[in-house]
């Protein structure tokens, strides 16, 4: 203490095992701070107790794909097909899991997500002006600092070899649990945004590739003997943008899917059988695309920015689309309603999802890409935020089809 004048000292409990260094930069900061930040971060868990609940299975998946990744010296190699031995059943196969360091490191694009969002939310408040609001724009802002020094520190511990496998673990499901709250708290904010806008002009964002973020249509599709599906897309993910949207039925997972997956093309699967689909579309822009199909011979049309691209015929004929199933946005589904992995999510931006049960004309088609006639709703499935909950951090955000063709 010799020449540092008024000293302090603070006394940390350390297990015996543990890692002073790690438990010194844990334990920064005054007990009653940390105290204060504890009790809040417990009243935001218990407060979206809900929502966590509703995502217990798929956060014990993430767990055990981690744990599985840090048991092992080297990555695994990609497999062909599907119940690789060792892993969980996969209906569409498996990549590599991303090794730990990755996976936090995603952690910390997740917290530079937050912080966009938050600036967005300041740029709406100096003209909505409200000291509610600024207060817990502040809070929020400051715990997002925290959280990723935390992050910071987790990988710099891993990278150095600091930390065992389990303590990793239990950090990350720590950190974890937080963004989620974080998520929801802000999603909460964003809501003054969108009292006075249309229903339909809204877009779905997915900034990361995880097995957590999704979205889920309330409605289930019916019985179909033929049907349109069409939506605005924007993604530069790589290898492969993932799944814009999956729908599974009892006994079939992947009775409806599109997906772009690896390095393969985008594919349109209908009860297992599978047609290559000619998109270029991973390109960082807006784009239009339609797939329709009708059962009797299989029938199937691609549609790219208005301009048919692709058909063929002979995929899953004869087969219905299959009725009571769960329609998910954002994530391939390996049993109903769940069973994500993080390697098939999409990562982008997703828009005027809409589905018809018949098949659209060129026409018809073209006026949807161009705006050109008044635009057409899903007579199955129309694009409005009453009909789709978010779950894990996935967005909402205002959209106008037309305004990026200007």
């Amino acid at each position: 203490a010799q020449g540092l004048g008024q000293t302090r000292f603070i006394c940390t409990s350390v297990p015996l095992d543990g890692d002073v260094c790690a438990a010194s930069a844990l334990g920064t900061g005054s007990a009653e701070e940390l105290k204060g930040t504890v009790l809040q971060l417990r009243e935001t868990v218990l407060q979206q107790k809900e929502t966590i609940m509703n995502q217990k299975e798929t956060i014990r998946e993430l767990t055990a794909k981690l744990g599985r990744c840090e048991s092992q010296s080297v990555l695994e190699q990609p497999g062909e097909g599907k119940g690789r031995k060792g892993f969980s059943k996969n209906t569409m196969g498996d990549l590599s899991r991303p090794a730990a360091a990755e996976t936090l490191s995603q952690l910390g694009q997740t917290l530079q997500s937050l912080k966009t969002r938050l600036e967005n939310l300041e740029q709406f408040s100096r003209m909505n002006s409200s000291s509610q609001t600024n207060n817990l724009k502040d809070i929020l802002q400051n715990k997002i600092d925290d959280l990723e020094k935390q992050v910071l520190s987790r990988v710099n511990s891993l990278e150095e070899g600091k930390l065992s496998p389990r303590n990793e673990s239990e950090e990350r499901g720590k950190i974890e649990s937080t963004l989620t709250s974080l998520h929801q708290r802000i999603s909460d904010l964003e809501k003054g945004q969108k009292d006075n806008r249309p229903p339909d002009r809204f877009q779905l964002t997915f900034p990361l590739r995880t097995n957590y973020m999704y979205a889920k249509v309330k409605k289930s599709l019916p019985e179909m003997y033929a049907f349109s599906i069409c939506m605005w897309i924007k993604s530069s993910a790589s290898p492969g943008m993932g799944t814009p949207f999956s729908y599974a039925v009892p006994g079939q997972a992947n009775e409806l899917v599109l997906i772009e997956w690896g390095n393969n093309p985008m594919e349109i699967l209908i009860n297992d059988k599978v047609a290559k689909l000619p998109f270029a579309i991973n390109d960082g822009k807006w784009h239009h695309i339609c797939v329709t199909w009708t059962t009797r011979d299989g029938v199937w049309e691609a549609y790219q920015d208005g301009t048919q691209t692709g058909n063929g015929e002979n995929l899953a004929p004869y087969h219905p689309i299959k009725p009571q199933g769960v329609l998910v946005l954002g994530q391939e589904q390996d049993t109903l309603g769940g069973g994500f992995d993080a390697t098939q999510a999409f990562v982008g931006e997703l828009a005027h999802f809409n589905v018809w049960d018949r098949k659209l004309s060129p026409g018809e088609v073209y006026g949807l890409a161009t705006c050109s006639s008044k635009a057409l709703a899903g007579n199955v499935i129309a694009w409005a935020e009453a009909n789709i909950d978010i779950y894990g951090g996935a967005t909402k955000w205002t959209f106008e089809a037309c305004r990026q063709l200007n």
